[in-house]
C-alpha cells in the first residue's frame, strides 16, 4: 500500500481547479496551498481506504457481531471490569 503521509514521498507538481474567491481568500490569509491540499487528499484518501476495508470485510465483521450478540464474548469470564 503507498503512504498516505505527503512528508514521505517525493512530491510532484500538479494542476488543480480550486474556487477562485476561496484561493484568494486563502493567498490573503497566508495559507499554504500545496500543504493544505496535500493535507486535504491525504483525509479524503484515508477515507476512501477505510471505506474500502470496512467493505470488503463486512461479511467478516456481521459474522463476529453476531457471534458476540448470540454467545457473549469468548473471555468474558476473565473480564476485571
Amino acid at each position: 500500500m503507498h503512504s498516505a503521509n505527503p512528508r514521505s514521498t517525493t512530491r510532484r507538481p500538479t494542476n488543480l481547479s480550486i474556487d477562485a474567491e476561496l484561493l484568494t481568500i486563502a493567498k490573503e490569509v497566508g495559507v499554504n496551498i500545496s500543504r493544505s491540499a496535500e493535507v486535504g487528499i491525504q483525509e479524503a484518501v484515508k477515507n476512501k481506504l477505510r471505506e474500502r476495508w470496512l467493505q470488503e470485510n463486512k461479511e467478516a465483521l456481521l459474522s463476529s457481531n453476531a457471534f458476540v450478540e448470540e454467545n457473549g464474548l469468548p473471555l468474558e469470564k476473565f473480564r476485571s471490569f
